[in-house]
């Protein structure tokens, strides 16, 4: 007992860790209790006209040799529909911004070209415009989410968009929708009225930003049976003061309310390398991802004030690791590798919306491809599945389950006088009666031992898969695709009716429970 006492407040002196292996954490799992559902679209996605995104992540063109289809990677659609991405935000981003839509139809030979002034200054040749996105969602089986351009676009503009693809009737955009071969309108749910307004959307004042999406909103009509879900553009961070404006002034002329936070280890100057970082920096950036946690609760206090029935959802449409980018690439493209640090991210971000699911009813990583928190990279013809990538592969048991709420005590991770768990825990029961548990060992060094604490129901068999190895830096690369890779977990056991868990330390777990 001198000896642990020891150990800890050595760890505590150095500002790295306070837990010591061995100690024991308690987990509660209330399973009758639960009565919220944790919506599938938690686990959306976001493209951009950034760097390669879409250009050589989604679309390499019909002539391309690598396999596709009507020039949509064949390989890119089928990883994507292995984890169920249920949505996808598109075309940004501050792209969405200086986006005009009708660029992007007709023949593509005819489409103008533009100079993509956000990110790189390259030429933008708008092959990949409304028709091969939407295509791209039909291809992928999930829910198209717009972003309009209110920062240099018109009310017409949007209003037009919205016509283009949705109306059925005879009119001047179903028509040109129809020319250009597309005879059906399209469902669209989700439109985002403008990108970060408060910045490289207009540079715009929350006062200002309210007027403008109610004019726009006013005439994003709803065609047929097709009904839009309006998502204003949310605050930057924990400007709540955006928030309480909004929701005070908007109110229920929106569906969803965007919030935006990305988690930089050290400045906006300089981010910190992907790859190259040490213990310290590692903890500091676990310790900002938790910073969600208190965003989601605060800005969801808010709305509460304006909103206590919950009928306006907080979407954290862009959010995800922020680095430095990789060595000799272009600094407007965004390109960072993805370590196990990332999927330790990625598992503590989505356990705080799982667990928040009564507000936070949508979410959009960013990005998908290529740019910051990726799940996949391309060179190429090579495709590679990122640490972060299996994180959702892992939860997406969760998509559209019952969120069983749960209690933890034990351990923690003291970091410039911040404390966190040591362990990150959401839990949910699906369809089919299983109860799934995903936890996260955030400390770098240390197992960590878990006692799960099953109430109102009986476990029978329990089965696990892990993501882990041997260093927190480890990353896969196109000649070394599988370092970071599931492999079974077989350290769980149920022991008078609860469970009996042994995490590793720096990593994820999916426990299935069958009852």
């Amino acid at each position: 007992m001198k000896l642990k006492k020891t150990l800890a407040t050595l760890c505590i002196a150095s500002g790295l860790v306070s837990s010591i292996s061995g100690q024991d954490n308690t987990l509660i799992l209330n399973a009758d209790q639960g009565n919220q559902t944790i919506s599938k679209h938690i686990y959306g996605h976001f493209s951009e006209h950034l760097g390669h995104c879409i250009y050589g992540g989604f679309w390499v063109g019909e002539d391309s040799p690598i396999p596709n289809t009507r020039g949509i990677r064949n390989d890119v659609v089928k990883a994507l529909k292995d984890i169920q991405i249920p949505n996808l935000r598109w075309p940004g981003g501050c792209f969405a911004d200086e986006y005009h839509w009708r660029d992007g139809i007709g023949p593509r030979s005819e489409r103008p070209k533009m100079v993509n002034t956000h990110w790189g200054g390259v030429v933008e040749d708008n092959a990949f415009g409304t028709h091969e996105f939407m295509d791209l969602c039909e291809q992928l089986e999930c829910e198209p989410y717009i972003c309009g351009n209110v920062g240099s676009g018109s009310v017409e503009e949007m209003s037009k968009w919205v016509e283009y693809l949705t109306f059925d009737g005879e009119s001047p955009m179903s028509n040109l929708r129809r020319k250009n071969g597309r005879e059906r309108p399209w469902k669209v749910k989700f439109w985002g009225v403008g990108n970060e307004n408060w910045g490289c959307g207009g540079n715009m004042t929350a006062d200002f930003y309210t007027d403008q999406y109610r004019r726009y909103a006013t005439y994003c009509r709803n065609y047929g049976d097709n009904r839009l879900y309006k998502i204003a553009g949310g605050a930057n961070s924990d400007d709540y003061y955006w928030t309480e404006t909004l929701m005070k002034k908007i109110g229920r002329q929106m569906q969803g309310l965007s919030l935006h936070y990305y988690t930089v280890p050290r400045s906006w100057n300089q981010k910190g390398s992907a790859t190259q970082f040490d213990k310290e920096e590692y903890l500091t950036t676990i310790e900002k991802a938790h910073f969600m946690g208190e965003l989601v609760q605060k800005h969801a206090t808010i709305m509460d004030k304006y909103d206590p029935e919950k009928k306006i959802s907080l979407i954290p449409d862009e959010w995800g690791t922020w680095y430095d980018v990789e060595p000799g690439t272009n600094p407007g493209f965004l390109y960072q590798q993805n370590t196990l640090r990332d999927a330790i991210v990625a598992g503590v971000t989505l356990n705080i919306f799982n667990n928040h699911c009564d507000r936070v009813h949508m979410a959009n990583i960013a990005q998908t491809i290529n740019v910051l928190q990726a799940v996949i990279l391309t060179q190429e013809d090579k495709m590679v599945l990122t640490p972060t990538y299996w994180v959702y592969y892992l939860y997406k048991v969760h998509q559209e389950a019952t969120m069983i709420p749960l209690h933890f005590t034990g351990n923690t991770i003291e970091h410039r006088g911040i404390k966190m768990n040591a362990i990150s825990a959401s839990a949910s029961k699906s369809a089919d009666g299983k109860i799934h548990i995903t936890l996260v060992n955030i400390d770098p060094d240390n197992s960590q031992s878990l006692k799960t604490v099953l109430n109102g129901i009986k476990a029978k068999k329990i089965t696990g898969k892990l993501l882990s190895s041997a260093k927190i830096n480890d990353h896969n690369t196109f000649d070394a695709p599988e370092t970071v890779k599931l492999k079974d977990f077989k350290d769980a056991k149920i022991v008078d009716g609860n469970l009996s868990v042994n995490l590793p330390s720096k990593s994820v777990v999916l426990l299935e429970i069958e009852l």
